[in-house]
């Protein structure tokens, strides 16, 4: 006060101190002690960087090839005397009738050998990525959740005669949350700009790349696998405290799988 030119005095009661300055100076000295606050307080921290816990990824692509594989070999017998793709596949007028299931049943069936081999390759690849950071459990019932809810959006957004099959809106959304999460959880080094954005630009690159294809791409399909993905990824950091422990891991892989064999029993009409 005395460097401003404001006369002052400093009062205590005991237990608290007083600045008293003449009437004239009240505004002055008030405005002065509001800027010296705002220019002395702390300064605001970011949410914290997370240190991810490198899990197996191995276990949770081993199960998601298995179920691929086996889903194929029951559809190629038509097992339960059933047509599994007409039973299982997207189908935009009858999920709007209520058939939720389809969007789940879907990602496990394929058109033929090279469909099949494509989405377990890039399957496996995307799934050990996530898998190692997230853990085989959390991964695989994630990507069944995000990328069921991206079928849905991609089949409401489309006219009701569309059809789709294939596990690659899951394949995507596996991208996706290792993306979203990386980006979130800062878990590359983020104090230049092109470090904050790498992981958002290397999933859209990667997805730009393997997933645009032919005419006979879904590409709706696989951009809302990316995105739900993606924002799934962005929630688990809030959370991630949770996601290493066994026992957390262990119930969300079993979850995982018995959302795949529901949906199918509900497809086949076995339960329903």
């Amino acid at each position: 006060m005395h460097s401003l030119g404001i006369p002052y005095e400093v009062v205590t009661d005991g237990q608290r101190s007083f600045v008293v300055v003449p009437a004239q100076f009240i505004e002055k000295a008030r405005y002065e002690i509001w800027q010296y606050e705002q220019e002395n307080q702390a300064p605001q921290t970011s949410a914290p960087r997370i240190t991810a816990v490198l899990q197996n990824g191995v276990p949770g692509v081993v199960v998601y090839l298995a179920i691929i594989v086996l889903v194929a070999l029951l559809a190629g017998e038509g097992a339960f005397g059933r047509n599994w793709v007409s039973a299982g596949r997207v189908d935009g007028s009858l999920i709007r009738q209520g058939e939720w299931w389809r969007a789940i049943t879907a990602l496990t069936l394929h058109s033929g050998l090279s469909h099949i081999v494509g989405n377990a390759g890039f399957g496996a690849l995307f799934g050990i990525m996530a898998g190692r950071v997230l853990g085989s459990g959390v991964t695989w019932l994630t990507v069944v959740v995000a990328s069921g809810i991206a079928n849905l959006v991609n089949t409401l957004l489309l006219d009701s005669s569309h059809r789709a099959i294939g596990a690659s809106t899951a394949v995507f959304a596996a991208l996706g949350l290792v993306a979203g999460f990386v980006w979130r959880g800062k878990l590359m080094k983020q104090d230049r700009w092109p470090y904050r954005v790498g992981p958002i630009v290397g999933g859209l690159a990667l997805l730009a790349y393997t997933g645009t294809g032919d005419a006979n791409t879904d590409v709706g399909a696989h951009l809302s696998g990316f995105a739900c993905g993606f924002l799934a990824g962005i929630l688990l950091t809030r959370v991630y405290h949770y996601v290493p422990n066994e026992n957390v891991q262990r119930t969300a892989g079993i979850l995982a799988v018995s959302l795949v064999v529901i949906a199918w029993l509900f497809a086949l009409r076995i339960w329903a």
